[in-house]
């Protein structure tokens, strides 16, 4: 009896290592498991991607166009479904969920209306050569996607890549596996055969076995610096491109001129947006002297009126997606202040079930503090003093990040200069909070990767841009 009870220990025991959980993170309770799929299965569903894909590159690009205009469709009738599942899987509130659904309608809509043009032949005529400059797919492309926008992350790279003529396989994160499934759903049901987008159920350990594959062309991901590191290690050893979409530490630049409400009212948004929990969240707040004290006063004042609570809700902000995760924010704001940071507002952990942390504002922040030095993914605003122009912009660019960026100021010609020339990043506003647009190219330098989604230059990096030439002599 006893060596029976100790059998069945050790099958649940295996059972809960090969399941990926999905966990409610405003309660702390399991929602489903998913089984970790066997190497065997991975490698079919491979194989029938690499089938579909082939087939998929010889379709007219009129009748790709007409399954991502079904797409619209299938999202339209879907947001509420689907927004209430990223709030029950990752805890982002409804509201902030059905504008992430939207934003992928905005990028098919994007892509139904200019992918045509991108992907034309260019034809050079020189003499007597005329040169043909076409573009043709990769083959299959691994994504490697985030729990944080779910739905975002996923289309914005599968869907230029799959109007491109590419096969996409998904590698989710292991906590939203019911977003994943959902967005493998949304392709059949927009009309694309049905293994050009597959989800595989895989965890991050067993990952590498994917990218190493044969039948895998090329690999993007968006995650932490460290993992992106591993992740190009294996693909370079192979010579498999990648597109790197890692963390950010993005400064926000105030100076002496700047409107302090609507600086502060960007601020604000550019940061608690999914509990800050975002690559291009406002992380390192920079005040010239002559404002950091209205700067101070005004963000105090706002965010001690947020609302926190249940992401299904009407509230600012919902759990963070993890018990962990939140002890983790919580661990980096007490080290900041420790090391001299003042404690404004929140900074602590309340007495709720969920995984819950408030908005946390800590005042004179660093260079050698965690809250300067590294990047936090929460909730929390780090305001730090420069003594003027020359010294924000120092400190703007001391870190090894090198995402997005913003400058605020009234004058619009030196913002812009600021902007282009002298902020080492991928992206740089003005007068407004980051964020990503499908008209327009996002990426990172630096430690936060390399490589470009959306826009025709997310589009031309999983091709191959070929060239023919032909003789007329």
């Amino acid at each position: 009896m006893k060596v029976g009870r100790l059998v069945l220990k050790l099958i649940n025991l295996i059972q809960i290592i090969m399941s990926l959980l999905s966990i409610d993170p405003s309660t702390n309770q399991e929602i489903a498991s998913y089984d970790e799929y066997s190497e065997s299965k991975v490698s079919n569903i491979i194989q029938a991607v690499n089938l579909s894909q082939a087939n998929w590159n010889n379709v007219n690009l009129e009748f790709r166009l007409d399954c991502l205009n079904e797409m619209i469709g299938v999202l339209k009738d879907g947001k509420v479904e689907y927004s209430r599942l990223m709030a029950y899987e990752m805890g982002k509130p409804v509201s902030q969920a059905e504008s992430e659904i939207e934003k992928c309608i905005w990028l098919c809509e994007y892509y139904f209306e200019n992918a045509g043009n991108f992907l034309q032949d260019e034809i050079i005529n020189e003499n007597a050569q005329k040169y043909i400059i076409t573009i043709q797919p990769l083959g299959i492309i691994l994504g490697i996607m985030p729990w944080n926008f779910p739905f975002w992350q996923v289309f914005r790279f599968a869907v230029p890549t799959i109007i491109a003529g590419n096969g996409a396989i998904l590698k989710h994160a292991s906590n939203v596996q019911g977003c994943a499934f959902a967005i493998e759903s949304c392709f059949k049901k927009a009309g694309f055969p049905s293994n050009i987008f597959r989800n595989v159920s895989v965890s991050g350990k067993n990952t590498e076995n994917v990218i190493k594959d044969s039948r895998i062309s090329a690999v993007t991901i968006t995650g932490s610096t460290p993992v992106g590191r591993s992740v190009a290690k294996v693909a370079g050893e192979y010579l498999k491109k990648t597109v790197l979409e890692l963390g950010g530490s993005d400064p926000y630049i105030i100076l002496d001129d700047a409107d302090i409400d609507k600086t502060v009212d960007a601020c604000i948004n550019g940061r608690i947006l999914n509990a800050g929990q975002s690559c291009i969240s406002a992380k390192r707040i920079i005040a010239t002297k002559p404002v950091y004290s209205s700067i101070l006063y005004k963000l105090k004042d706002i965010l001690q009126k947020k609302i926190m609570g249940d992401p299904i809700d009407n509230v600012d902000i919902g759990p963070m997606v993890s018990l962990s995760a939140r002890d983790e924010v919580h661990m980096q704001v007490t080290n900041s202040i420790n090391s001299g940071a003042s404690l404004i507002l929140g900074g602590y952990i309340p007495e709720l079930v969920g995984a819950f942390y408030p908005i946390t504002l800590i005042a004179g922040v660093k260079p050698g503090m965690v809250a300067f030095d590294e990047e936090i993914f929460g909730p929390v605003f780090s305001l730090i003093m420069a003594e003027d122009e020359e010294n924000a912009i120092s400190l703007a660019n001391n870190t090894p990040f090198g995402l997005g960026a913003a400058i605020f100021t009234n004058d619009i010609e030196k913002g812009e200069n600021i902007a282009k020339t002298r902020i080492n990043a991928g992206a740089c506003f003005v007068n407004d909070f980051v964020k990503s647009d499908p008209r327009v190219p996002f990426g990172g330098v630096k430690e936060s990767g390399y490589g470009r989604e959306l826009s025709i230059h997310g589009m031309m990096e999983f091709v191959n841009v070929k060239t023919v030439s032909i003789s007329n002599e």
